[in-house]
């Protein structure tokens, strides 16, 4: 038996383990891991959701401040931090944070995987510590990159990037944004001069935007003298701060931001500073696009992390909360808002842990990787754009529903609010997200191998408690062949016009397939309806044609499975699998 959670145990959403309170991300590493690490899962969602949470607070009304010049008008560069960050930097980062994914962590003898990995990043999301999810989402990206393409000059940046001991750490960052190219990265024009030293270059030129500003290990893109425009032209470099006389480089100011405070974003002006080459000349960008692969997939994660917090806050409200002689939680459109919500958010969660999945698969060897990199172009992109807005969503109204408090800076939801609203932007906004959908289809028919694996896994599927749903989800995957094949054939200005319907039907095809496969998992597994539930009412609300947009329909699952899904109750399957939604 599966007991329900009392959110009306909680004050707020946090002094919890917020592990044990996301069933949903629990059920997705159990369903997807051979051997789930659920005790350090549960240890570091004990830590996330007391200490670094709390911290966050502090953190939040002391952020880091900059001192470019000292007393003497010296160049100093420098940025301080609160003590309560710098705690919380130590606590997740010695709780394998990014080493796990990198080195096997005590009592086990591999490294996590994506998933695992993923998992324990989106625990650290759900503090709303933006300051510590940015600059670990890009040490881990950094790592990734010199783990793939450095020759060995950079071990020992390697080696600080997946350091288990804080004081032997350092963190990542990626130096891409100039003030003339945004996310027209080909247009950058940050030169680099050779030195004779090989190997070795002085950098020259500005950097915009430039998040976790005093990395130990910056990415840095750059144009060597004499190559081409363009993308092509670009090679990658890594810069070391504490390598440089700080008269080479210019910190020139913090950026004043709506959210994201707790992370040091700022402008960098290059004036001489040295930077050694990643891998071979005028190859940065595809090695960036690695990077960029990454950022994107925990910026997805990051975001179904904010909307888990959200969700948690406005749970925990609901139940405590009483208006008009009764909990709000048991009125019936609040019933409806938060059913809405947790489905749209395991939607999101399930859809975001098979694009972490693909992008692990691709490790492997042959056929298995090919297929996994075609997977992973097309959805990392579209995960990052609907998660991104899904964040942003959630903490609007999750602030709504807790009324003017939630308008009032004592509370966290305006944090994570401002904090949600950066994901749409950050690795490259919407437009540029369902535009990526499009190049993946064309250059690398990324389309027909997902295709080809959502028809594959429906037809794997034999539970006939899952055919009603299961015959909506096919029909409308026929559809989304039908939709690849029009933008794949029409002239360009068209194909951009439809870009994010595209985006966004690939998203809800591809959930309901991962929802239908989750509800059969479950059955299997513990004779519980619920994720059946979820799928039923995602395929109602999202891809199932209705009269009168479904307002006739008279439907009562949100009513009649509220225990289940949005507190996570068992469901009897005599009860919910075999009728319809709308019965």
């Amino acid at each position: 038996m599966t007991d329900p959670l009392d959110y009306a145990a909680l004050d707020r959403g946090r002094d919890c383990n917020y592990w044990t309170y996301d069933r949903a991300l629990q059920r997705t590493v159990r369903r997807r891991s051979a051997d789930p690490p659920e005790a350090i899962l549960s240890s570091f969602g004990e830590t996330m959701g007391t200490t670094v949470t709390n911290n966050a607070d502090v953190v939040e009304d002391n952020p880091p401040e900059l001192d470019t010049y000292d007393r003497n008008g010296e160049r100093v560069n420098e940025v301080t931090y609160h003590p309560k960050h710098l705690e919380n930097e130590r606590l997740v980062y010695e709780n394998g944070v990014i080493a796990n994914r990198f080195s096997a962590p005590a009592g086990r003898e591999e490294p996590l995987s994506a998933v695992e990995h993923l998992a324990q990043f989106c625990l650290m999301d759900q503090t709303s510590s933006v300051g510590l999810s940015c600059p670990a989402a890009m040490t881990g990206g950094a790592a990734a990159v010199l783990e793939k393409f450095d020759d060995g000059t950079l071990d020992a940046y390697y080696d600080a990037l997946t350091a288990r001991e804080y004081d032997d750490l350092r963190t990542g960052a990626m130096f891409l944004t100039e003030k003339q190219g945004g996310s027209d990265v080909g247009a950058n024009e940050v030169r680099a001069e050779p030195t004779e030293d090989g190997g070795i270059y002085e950098l020259h030129g500005e950097k915009w935007f430039c998040s976790n500003i005093d990395s130990g290990a910056a990415l840095v893109l750059a144009r060597r003298p004499d190559a081409s425009e363009g993308t092509e032209g670009l090679s990658l470099f890594l810069f070391d701060p504490d390598d440089n006389d700080r008269e080479t480089y210019l910190f020139r100011r913090l950026k004043d931001k709506l959210g994201t405070k707790s992370v040091p974003t700022g402008e960098v002006v290059f004036e001489g500073a040295t930077a050694t080459l990643v891998g071979e000349p005028e190859r940065g960008f595809k090695y960036m696009s690695e990077m960029l692969n990454a950022e994107r997939l925990y910026n997805a994660i990051g975001s179904v992390g904010a909307v888990a917090r959200s969700l948690l806050e406005a749970k925990v409200h609901a139940a405590n909360r009483e208006a008009f002689g009764e909990a709000l939680e048991d009125q019936p459109l609040m019933r409806r808002d938060l059913v809405d919500m947790t489905v749209a958010h395991e939607a999101g969660l399930a859809v975001t842990f098979e694009a972490a999945e693909q992008y692990g698969a691709r490790e492997r060897d042959g056929e298995v990787a090919e297929r996994a990199n075609r997977l992973m172009r097309m959805l990392v992109p579209v995960v990052k754009y609907r998660t991104a807005r899904m964040a942003v969503d959630t903490a609007s109204y999750a602030m709504e529903i807790r009324g003017g408090d939630g308008y009032v800076e004592e509370f966290v939801n305006p944090r994570l609010l401002r904090n949600a609203q950066v994901l749409p932007i950050w690795e490259g906004p919407s437009n540029i997200m369902a535009l990526d959908v499009l190049r993946s289809m064309l250059s690398e028919r990324s389309h027909e191998a997902l295709l080809s694996e959502l028809e594959g896994r429906l037809d794997a599927l034999e539970n006939p408690a899952l055919a009603d749903v299961a015959e909506t989800v096919e029909a409308e995957l026929a559809g989304l062949s039908d939709a690849f094949d029009a933008v794949a054939t029409t002239d360009p200005e068209a194909a951009q016009l439809e870009a994010k319907e595209l985006a966004d039907y690939v998203f809800d095809v591809t959930a309901g397939v991962i929802l239908l496969e989750r509800a059969a998992w479950r059955l299997a597994e513990a004779d519980d309806a619920r994720e059946l539930l979820v799928a039923k009412w995602f395929v109602r609300t999202r891809l199932e044609a209705t009269d009168a947009r479904g307002i006739t329909d008279d439907n009562r699952l949100p009513l009649e499975a509220f225990e289940a899904i949005a507190r996570f109750g068992r469901a009897e399957p005599e009860q919910f699998a075999a009728a319809p939604a709308d019965d």
